[in-house]
């Protein structure tokens, strides 16, 4: 292996196709099923809310798609990603662990969500549609959808959970800088929005209906989603391929352990996936983890159940680990994280053991992140700081047991818009509000009965 810091690639070698897992899976994961008929959903089911592309994608038996050539375009103005060597954090930590962080931050948004946000504007471009609507947490996405709306001249509404819309007010505004247009969520305009009240804190789940539904009923209009389904997840897999050709070039022949931070699970995914399919073949042993609020412990306390992917019961029903559809998360900072249910293929995966999970406060996540901007020189977004708190415990054991463990974490996204969620930890003001027995149970209390 080699001490280099940053390990980068040339635009060459940026991967040609997204890797879709479900062909390598030992099992077939459930289908998403009709809410009125609860049959398995087909391609008209679909149709009004994604192109055919999309779609096609969604289903797909394929081991490999193809990458368009005007979204690898895209790409290579900041793909592929660079791989660190954390030398820093060993030192500090003490560990004789080898960590490295695979850093999304370098994309227009700051995050990884651009990876997908480019392809279904891409896709929607080619059917002449003009306007297409979407939910935000912290506001990764709607930053990165804003973006790509531009690039393809089609204008981009975004319904942003309350709580972030608040106390996030930076974030709105470089949504409005890509041409976006920003709603607080719940909002006046929808009847899903209206059934809640004004100060009503919001969730992903209010915000998804809400877009969901302004979408259904404009010809013009199709609705994206930054996370949880299937072609989602598949856009995101040039992360993971990426990172394992960079850990080839860094003289890494295993890797031990593979931490991601899970909310809806496209980060995740995009990571983890790849490693998963050596891991399923044969080539590498990882142990594979997705990070999560205590707050909302979803693959950690929720059930693997059929549910709807929003509130108001507007999407098909998905087998996944959930809370429950309408489960309201207290208001942590790691906006993104606060999502009711896990991707399908994720849940699959940990239904199946093939990943682990866990569940921590985030005073430890801060703790973790503080540490590590100072000194590795990058404030993480606060959902990428729990995985970087799992990496921190699993360094720490390799100090403990003295194993030369390496560890791969993903670093989805920087955290300098997020400067106020930092001052208030820095302050001592964040609490963590684990979610209670009783709160679970209540919301547990109204899944659908499938």
């Amino acid at each position: 292996m080699t001490d280099q810091r940053k390990i980068t690639l040339d635009e060459s070698e940026l991967p040609t196709h997204w890797y879709n897992i479900v062909p390598d899976l030992p099992t077939p994961p459930p289908a998403p099923l009709h809410p009125a008929t609860h049959e398995p959903v087909g391609p008209d089911d679909l149709a009004p809310l994604f192109p055919i592309e999309l779609i096609m994608q969604e289903v797909s038996q394929e081991q490999y798609v193809e990458i368009p050539e005007p979204v690898r375009d895209v790409y290579r103005g900041y793909r592929p990603s660079p791989l660190y060597r954390a030398l820093g954090l060993e030192k500090r930590l003490g560990t004789p662990a080898r960590i490295y962080y695979k850093y999304e931050g370098v994309s227009p948004a700051g995050s990884h969500k651009t990876n997908t946000s480019v392809p279904q504007a891409y896709y929607n471009s080619l059917h002449g549609i003009t306007r297409l609507t979407t939910e935000t947490g912290a506001g990764q996405w709607g930053t990165a959808l804003a973006y790509a709306c531009a690039l393809f001249d089609m204008s981009c509404e975004v319904w942003q959970v309350g709580v972030s819309f608040d106390t996030k007010p930076q974030r709105r505004t470089l949504i409005e800088v890509f041409g976006g247009t920003v709603h607080r969520s719940p909002s006046r305009m929808t009847q899903s929005g209206r059934a809640f009240p004004d100060d009503h804190p919001g969730s992903l789940g209010i915000a998804i209906s809400e877009a969901v539904e302004l979408a259904a009923q404009d010809e013009g209009a199709k609705y994206a989603l930054g996370s949880v389904l299937n072609h989602v997840l598949l856009h995101q897999t040039v992360i993971g391929q990426e990172a394992l050709t960079q850990l080839a070039k860094a003289g890494e022949s295993a890797v031990d352990h593979v931490i991601g931070c899970a909310g809806g699970g496209s980060n995740f995914a995009g990571l983890a996936f790849p490693f998963l399919r050596e891991k399923l073949q044969g080539r590498l042993s990882p142990t594979i983890t997705a990070v999560e609020p205590t707050s909302c412990p979803t693959l950690t306390r929720g059930e693997y159940r059929y549910d709807f992917g929003d509130s108001a019961g507007l999407t098909p029903l998905m087998k996944m680990y959930t809370l429950g559809h309408d489960f309201v998360p207290s208001p942590i900072h790691a906006g993104g994280l606060r999502y009711h249910g896990m991707a399908p293929l994720v849940s699959h995966v940990f239904h199946e053991g093939l990943i682990e999970a866990a569940a921590l406060h985030q005073n430890e996540c801060f703790e973790a992140a503080v540490e590590f901007a100072r000194v590795e020189g990058i404030v993480p977004a606060p959902e990428s700081a729990h995985a970087l708190a799992q990496a921190r415990r699993v360094a720490l054991a390799a100090k403990e047991s003295g194993t030369e463990e390496v560890i791969v974490v993903g670093l989805s996204g920087h955290g300098l818009l997020e400067l106020g969620a930092y001052e208030k930890y820095l302050a001592g003001q964040l609490g963590d509000d684990p979610l209670s027995d009783a709160d679970l149970a209540d919301a547990l209390a109204h899944l659908p009965a499938v």
